[in-house]
């Protein structure tokens, strides 16, 4: 039982902190152009030597 009552504290506090990251970034518009990083692959950026 001693270990849970170490455990559960730390599993809780990354999970808050996990949700936390995944809403900052939402807010921060990271996940609005999630069509440009597929279409990027198609991009021909190499420049002949």
């Amino acid at each position: 039982m001693g270990p849970l009552l170490f455990l559960i504290p730390i599993a809780l506090a990354l999970g808050t902190l996990g949700l936390a990251a995944f809403l900052w970034t939402l807010w921060n518009g990271q996940c609005e152009d999630l069509d440009g990083a597929a279409e990027r692959i198609f991009l021909d950026d190499d420049l002949p030597e």
